[in-house]
C-alpha cells in the first residue's frame, strides 16, 4: 500500500479513536462512581451538538460571524448544557433508583435515549433531516503526496488530547479527583469520611456529559453533518470500548476507544466492500476479545476504579 494512503488511515482513526475514547470515558465515569451504565450517553451527545449547532444558528441570527466566537459559543453552551443535563439525569433518574435492581437503571436510561432522540427528530424543526453543521476552523490542508493533512484536523486532534489530559489530571491530581475516587472505591466508608455523596455523582455525570457533548462538537465539525440518530452508534461504540478496555478504568477507555478505530481502519484497509463490512469487522473483533478478557483488557492490572 502507498505510504502517503497508509498515514491518511492512520490519522482518520486517531480522528475517530479520539472521539470513541472521550464516549467511552464517560461510560467509565459513571459506572466507577455509581456502579451504573447510563445508555442514554449517546443521545446526550446528540442533544449536546444540536445546541451546539442552534447556538450556532442563534449567533448568525444577530449578526455574529466571527467564526473563532461562534465556536466559542457553541463549545460553551454544547458543553454547559449537557453537563446541566446530566446532572439532572442523575438526580432525578438515577440516584432515585440507587437501591433498585441494575436492570431498572439500564431500562429508565435506555427510554430516556429514545425520548431525546424522538424529541430531537420531532420538535426541532425539519429535525428529521440531516443538518449541514458549519466549519468552524481552519480549512487549510497540506498535501504530501497521496496523504493530506488538514488543519481542522490537527486542531481536533490537539483538543480532544488536552480533554483527555485534563479528565485524567482531575481525576488523579484534584481533590474533586480524589473525592471521586474515593467514592468509587467505597461509598460507605467516603460518606463517613464527610464527603458529600450526592454532590460528587452529580458532579460525576455533569462531567461524563460535558466531555461527551465536546466529542459530539468533535465530530460535526469533523463530519459536518449531524442527525438525530448520531448519539446511537456513537453510544454504542463507546460503551463497547469501555467495556473491551476495562469498565471503570479510564486508560482501559482510552484504550478501548483507539482499539474499535483502529479494527474499523484496519477493515476499511484489509476488507473489500470496506466501507460495508468495516463496523461488522470490529464489532466480531470486540466481541471475541471480551470473551477472551471479560474485565477487560487493563482492568485486571490496577486495583482502582476510575
Amino acid at each position: 500500500m502507498d505510504v502517503g494512503l497508509l498515514g491518511q488511515f492512520v490519522v482518520n482513526g486517531m480522528m475517530l479513536g479520539m472521539m470513541y475514547a472521550l464516549v467511552a470515558v464517560g461510560f467509565t465515569l459513571f459506572f466507577g462512581v455509581l456502579d451504573v451504565i447510563k445508555f442514554s450517553h449517546g443521545d446526550v451527545l446528540m442533544v449536546g451538538t444540536f445546541a451546539g449547532f442552534s447556538t450556532y444558528l442563534g449567533l448568525t441570527a444577530i449578526g455574529i460571524d466571527n467564526a473563532f466566537v461562534q465556536l466559542v459559543g457553541v463549545l460553551v453552551v454544547s458543553i454547559a448544557s449537557m453537563a446541566l443535563l446530566g446532572a439532572i439525569i442523575a438526580r432525578y433518574l438515577v440516584l432515585p433508583l440507587k437501591s433498585a435492581p441494575p436492570l431498572n437503571t439500564l431500562l429508565v436510561t435506555l427510554m430516556l435515549g429514545t425520548v431525546l432522540r424522538e424529541s430531537i427528530r420531532l420538535f426541532y424543526p425539519d429535525g428529521s433531516n440531516p443538518k449541514h453543521f458549519p466549519s468552524l476552523l481552519p480549512t487549510d490542508a497540506w498535501s504530501f503526496g497521496s496523504f493530506t493533512l488538514r488543519a481542522d484536523s490537527v486542531i481536533l486532534l490537539i483538543g480532544g488530547l488536552l480533554v483527555i489530559i485534563g479528565v485524567n489530571v482531575l481525576i488523579n491530581r484534584t481533590r474533586l479527583g480524589l473525592a471521586i475516587r474515593a467514592v468509587a472505591q467505597d461509598e460507605e466508608t467516603a460518606k463517613c469520611m464527610g464527603i458529600n455523596f450526592k454532590m460528587i455523582v452529580l458532579l460525576t455525570f455533569a462531567l461524563g456529559s460535558g466531555v461527551a457533548a465536546f466529542a459530539g462538537v468533535m465530530n460535526g465539525l469533523y463530519y459536518n453533518e449531524i442527525n438525530f440518530g448520531m448519539g446511537l452508534l456513537l453510544g454504542v461504540i463507546g460503551f463497547s470500548a469501555a467495556i473491551v478496555g476495562g469498565l471503570g478504568n479510564i486508560y482501559g477507555a482510552i484504550l478501548g476507544g483507539f482499539l474499535f478505530a483502529g479494527l474499523q481502519t484496519l477493515g476499511a484497509v484489509a476488507l473489500p466492500f470496506a466501507s460495508a463490512y468495516k463496523d461488522v469487522f470490529a464489532f466480531a473483533v470486540i466481541i471475541a476479545l471480551i470473551a477472551w478478557r471479560p474485565t477487560g483488557l487493563i482492568a485486571e492490572k490496577t486495583s482502582e476504579r476510575v
